[in-house]
């Protein structure tokens, strides 16, 4: 009797959309689904940026469509899962990865700051699951978290009762959605994007200590977070709903 067969670890044939896809975590994903056979559509607010990264999607095979998307407005998500239904396909695949990240202690903290990494790294990431289960059949959302959802971090209340609550919310939405649609979260640990700016650069007082208190000993690239995206998008991940997986190379933050 045939064995029968494995659930494929690959997103080839799907549609993504990648929602920060225009740099760091969520272009490395985008780029990445492209090289594995998915079509995909990345967006971000700036114009020149989603057409660098379509010129690139297309380089790598892929179907695409450029739009687009500040997730603070609702127009503007409703208008991006037009544009990809209608350029590109039904959509399979929803990754959340836009992200802004105020460095201010909570004594100095101002409400726009507040209300910024709230609005977009939470509210916007609960606009685009509403919006994309609407038209999902069936499927897979990613949310891009950080480890700093359970840890204590210096001058970040906004972003890490964010990343806190985008793990919450990756539950409640997984359980709504269930069976059809799975809803997961890949909490990233120390990696080398823009938006971590200098403090990672080799030789950097911080870096020393963030690799000090890694077993890997170093910090990772963008591209060191697609492999679990794969996973997570693909029928691999058939029963893996709900979850956050830490990729952050054994991060110990009480180690001497």
């Amino acid at each position: 009797m045939a064995a029968e067969s494995m659930p494929s670890v690959s997103v080839e044939g799907k549609t993504a959309v990648v929602i920060g896809g225009t740099r760091g975590i969520g272009r490395a994903i985008a780029l990445g689904f492209a090289e594995d056979g998915a079509d995909v559509v990345a967006t971000s607010r700036t114009e020149d940026a989603v057409a660098d990264v379509a010129e690139e999607l297309r380089e790598r095979g892929a179907s695409t469509t450029e739009v687009t998307c500040d997730v603070t407005s609702d127009a503007d998500i409703d208008a991006l899962v037009e544009a990809t239904v209608a350029d590109v396909g039904d959509v399979d695949v929803l990754v959340n990865s836009a992200g802004v990240n105020a460095t201010t202690p909570v004594t100095e903290m101002t409400n726009e700051e507040w209300e910024r990494d709230i609005a977009v790294d939470l509210t916007g990431v609960f606009k685009a699951c509403r919006a994309f289960a609407r038209e999902m059949d069936e499927g897979s959302i990613i949310n891009i978290s950080s480890m700093s959802a359970d840890q204590a971090r210096e001058a970040r209340p906004s972003y890490c009762a964010a990343k806190s609550g985008v793990n919450g919310l990756t539950r409640a939405v997984a359980a709504d959605l269930a069976p059809d649609i799975r809803v997961n979260a890949i909490a990233p640990g120390f990696v080398k994007t823009e938006m971590a700016g200098p403090k990672l650069d080799d030789g950097s007082e911080f870096r020393e200590t963030v690799d000090e208190r890694t077993p890997m000993e170093r910090v990772s690239t963008p591209d060191e977070m697609v492999g679990t995206a794969i996973y997570l998008a693909s029928d691999g991940a058939s029963f893996t709903t709900g979850e956050v997986i830490t990729v952050d190379g054994g991060y110990d933050p009480s180690a001497q």
